[in-house]
């Protein structure tokens, strides 16, 4: 493995720096919900396209492909997301969100790139110029896609949906990055799961209303609720495998108006993180299991319902890119580029390559300021003092995190434009 091409076209990264930075302020401060990424997708297409790119706009409705072709050799996919939060900035940043948008329940709500996908957008730009104007190191295809709606689970499938592949043509391998609460300067990668499926449910049980006064008329579907919280605990503590990673949360539970009011149904809101189909599939089953068992053991007049929503598939990166990537980071990076450790989290990203049928890698990079970073982990106080993904607080030190991720698509791009790789 060699990257000796990359430092070739990374000498060029002091000659756009400011205008990277610049624009990623710019975005910071101009957030948009997902669907809603009309500012975003124009400012990224005006720069794609004074590079000279193929662009093509509008895909699944706000995204973005920027297309640089250089000769034959392989063709390799970077992804980067655009969406931002309903969140409050909380961050005091002087290039702070301070922009409210119509959220999907039709109220206004407050907006921040509270996940970091500014960081994203800024930096897959910077390494498309670099690559467009450094074509002499390399040969084959880029393609960038600028990606709407990743906070909202369909982003990705929306471009498929719309022609995403009769656009790009055959792609050998997908590349992607997030940034997270790691020092900033560090990248770290991951073969195999890295990113858990994520299902949210919505379950809504009935009983039968009366006045708070006379509980004995009425099947009171809050008691029902909180005794399917209750047994909802156990799906993970003993019909889990111990040693399986899954995660079941129960994020919200209403149900009436008044407190003298006995109401006739409760909602529950869940959420489920699972790496292993089979134990997706057996936590979905118990969860069905124990609801209608509770309501029938309550007298529910009515069946409960069960709605899935905000669904993403997991992430497994697939063995040799995963390696292919990793060696050219630890080449380029040295003692900064390690093993991401498993992640929770969860993301779209993955549809893009199933549906292309390809193999793919995610990683990681850091973005808090190293010895801020240091001193809370001197202090034990990493999970107290920094803010992670979706927080209001959230704010990655600009740099060197952009100049981190800059390089690292780079770097792995390279790994495949370079002959380095070898695309299946």
């Amino acid at each position: 493995m060699t990257i000796s091409a990359a430092p070739s076209v990374l000498q060029r990264l002091d000659g756009i720096r400011d205008r990277q930075e610049e624009f990623y302020r710019d975005l910071h401060a101009h957030p948009e919900l997902s669907h809603q990424e009309t500012r975003t997708a124009a400012a990224v297409a005006e720069w794609l396209g004074a590079l000279g790119c193929e662009v093509h706009t509008g895909v699944g409705g706000t995204g973005v492909v920027g297309i640089v072709h250089n000769g034959d050799g392989p063709s390799v996919l970077l992804r980067a997301d655009m969406d931002a939060l309903p969140v409050r900035e909380e961050t005091g940043l002087p290039y702070a969100a301070a922009v409210t948008a119509t959220g999907t329940d039709g109220t206004e709500v407050p907006v921040m790139h509270a996940c970091g996908h500014d960081v994203h957008v800024a930096c897959l730009l910077g390494a498309v110029e670099l690559l467009a104007r450094g074509t002499g190191d390399w040969h084959g295809t880029l393609v960038a896609v600028f990606q709407p709606a990743e906070e909202v689970a369909d982003g990705a499938r929306t471009m498929v949906d719309d022609g995403l592949a009769e656009i790009v043509g055959k792609v050998d391998v997908a590349l992607c990055q997030h940034v997270l609460a790691l020092p900033a300067g560090t990248i770290g990668t991951r073969s195999g799961a890295v990113l858990s499926a994520a299902d949210s449910m919505r379950i809504t049980v009935h009983g039968r209303g009366a006045h708070g006064s006379m509980p004995q008329a009425s099947i009171d579907p809050v008691v029902l609720a909180a005794m399917i919280v209750i047994r909802l605990q156990t799906v993970i503590s003993r019909e889990t495998r111990p040693g399986e990673p899954a995660v079941l949360t129960v994020g919200s539970v209403q149900a009436g108006t008044k407190s003298n009011v006995i109401p006739d149904h409760a909602t529950i809101l869940l959420n489920i993180r699972t790496y292993d189909e089979d134990i997706r599939s057996g936590i979905l089953d118990a969860i069905e299991r124990i609801v209608r068992a509770e309501c029938e053991s309550s007298r529910s007049p009515r069946p409960p319902e069960f709605e899935l929503f905000d669904q993403y598939p997991a992430t497994d990166n697939d063995p040799e890119v995963t390696e292919t990537v990793a060696a050219a980071f630890a080449e380029y990076f040295g003692a900064d580029a390690g093993e991401l450790p498993l992640q929770t989290a969860s993301e779209d990203f993955s549809d893009l390559p199933r549906a292309l049928g390809i193999p793919y890698t995610y990683w990681g990079i850091g973005g808090i300021e190293p010895e801020l970073y240091r001193q809370a982990a001197v202090a034990g106080r990493v999970a107290q003092d920094i803010p992670v993904n979706h927080s209001a607080s959230f704010a990655p030190v600009l740099q060197p995190t952009l100049d981190t991720g800059t390089a690292a698509l780079i770097v792995a791009a390279l790994a495949y434009l370079t002959g380095g790789g070898t695309p299946r």
